[in-house]
């Protein structure tokens, strides 16, 4: 498109107080947004952000090697950017023009809300970061983890965080930035990050992970400021559709309220990850029964809204994948002529030297016939995340240089406590009850049998710590799984 028929863009001011996660006023922000949604063209917009597994395996690494770690915050990141092809704006509201009021703005840079922004600053940042003379290696896993001798460096959009033996070595690092251009803040210890605390305690060599001002928000959101607190997030009963249940009559929005308790259950709250993913599968016509779903949820918090998760490394790099199933855990809680009444629900936690990495809770897609199954499935699908894990922690113990004890360390062991799938999984012995498993269930003998990249060991069910992400256990129980995962 030529300069002469582009598109003239209009824009709009933003204003928005950021806070601490603690919920405390930090600064107060405005800046001017481009109306990227009225471009013309087709334009590539991809850019990666950092998986929040990558950074958990960046702190963990630099409590068990006593690295220092900073956050660093590049100013007005978007507009660091330049601008390829010419884009044109309208005069933002507020300003006159001395040309008169047909006056437009060509940009010479990117500005928030354009459709390529991201994309622009991500190549931007990107060519900087792997050029020779700064010594990163970008990872095959998560191509927002980069890693050079005697550093680490995670990236999600504007915020990096960067670990490093000495203070020195991050600072000469901050500096070669600075030299290439480009504006930014080092924000000190790694103390905040995407609305998480991070909270180091070096007498404990610990880490407390937790999102007061999330909570704080989902329980003014929900007028539950003066709710009386529950034990645990769930009913012992499943959560079902209730297509004949009265509608929902609260005043606050189910899908927004929703939406926060999955940034929050999938960061620092794995406890109620159960609760939430039973509850979101209605956000598109939810009922009162679904509401209160989320009150109890809510009332859990309140009565913990000062927790979240405790890292504390034993030292080693082993990883530990802990997964179960709930063999049709909907049964008699959906209609019986729906397809939901028979799913089986997955559930594992994957760890690192002791400390959660990433965790998940959901239905299982494909319908099991036999607990066997369902264990079985829920095993094959955890693996596919365990299995690139480990290849990312061996990449980075290659490149930043190791110590070899620690390196001697890196293992994978899965924890199974079903023994039909344990016997299947280590005997890889088809049965003419098995035979009919897809053939996707077993995608994973030739890793554990020939190239031996993990092993599977059996587990008592009180100790399966990924119990309280395939239903709502005995309040006691739930305590003790919790108190294993997340040290509280």
């Amino acid at each position: 498109m030529s300069e002469a028929t582009s598109k003239i863009l209009p824009g709009t001011w933003a204003f928005r107080r950021k806070r601490t996660p603690d919920g405390e006023i930090k600064k107060w922000k405005g800046r001017y947004c481009v109306r990227g949604d009225l471009q013309e063209g087709d334009f590539e917009t991809y850019a990666p952000l950092a998986s929040w597994a990558t950074v958990r395996l960046f702190l963990v690494l630099s409590l068990v090697l006593d690295w220092k770690t900073v956050s660093v915050d590049f100013a007005s990141a978007f507009v660091q950017a330049p601008l390829v092809d010419p884009i044109w704006i309208h005069l933002p509201r507020g300003f006159r023009s001395k040309l008169g009021p047909n006056t437009c703005l060509r940009l010479k840079r990117s500005l928030y809300g354009i459709s390529i922004a991201p994309r622009l600053w991500y190549e931007h940042l990107f060519s900087a970061l792997l050029h020779p003379d700064l010594g990163l290696t970008q990872s095959a896993i998560d191509p927002c983890l980069l890693v050079a001798p005697n550093m680490m460096l995670v990236c999600y959009c504007d915020d990096c965080g960067i670990a490093a033996p000495s203070e020195q070595i991050i600072d000469e690092f901050i500096d070669k930035l600075r030299a290439k251009g480009f504006e930014l803040d080092k924000e000190g210890s790694f103390e905040e990050f995407l609305g998480i605390k991070f909270e180091r305690n070096t007498s404990t060599g610990t880490i407390e992970l937790t999102q007061k001002g999330l909570i704080s928000k989902i329980i003014k959101e929900t007028n539950m400021q003066s709710c009386k607190p529950n034990c645990t997030p769930a009913s012992q009963l499943a959560l079902g559709r209730d297509d004949d249940g009265e509608p929902m009559s609260e005043s606050w929005s189910y899908p927004s309220v929703i939406g926060m308790l999955l940034y929050l259950c999938t960061n620092t709250r794995p406890d109620i990850s159960f609760a939430v993913s039973q509850a979101a599968r209605f956000s598109a016509n939810p009922k009162q029964s679904h509401a209160t779903a989320i009150k109890t949820i809510v009332r859990y918090l309140a009565g913990t809204a000062d927790k979240g998760m405790i890292l504390k490394p034993r030292g080693d790099l082993k990883l530990e994948l802990m997964v179960d199933a709930d063999f049709a855990g909907l049964y008699k809680r959906e209609p019986d002529r729906s397809i939901d009444s028979a799913r089986s629900r997955t559930g594992y936690i994957i760890k690192l030297s002791g400390c959660p990495l990433v965790w998940k809770s959901q239905l299982q897609t494909e319908v099991s016939l036999s607990t066997l199954e369902a264990e079985y499935s829920a095993l094959s699908f955890a693996l596919r995340t365990l299995l690139p894990l480990k290849r990312l922690l061996i990449g980075i113990a290659e490149t930043v240089g190791l110590p070899s004890e620690i390196q001697a360390t890196i293992f994978a062991e899965v924890f199974e406590d079903n023994q039909g799938c344990l016997a299947l999984a280590t005997n890889h012995r088809l049965t003419s009850r098995t035979k009919y498993f897809h053939v996707k269930w077993h995608w994973f003998w030739y890793y554990y049998e020939v190239l031996k990249e993990f092993s599977i060991s059996y587990i008592k069910s009180a100790l399966q710590d990924s119990d309280y992400l395939t239903k709502q256990i005995p309040r006691d129980a739930f305590q003790a799984n919790r108190f294993r995962n997340q040290g509280w």
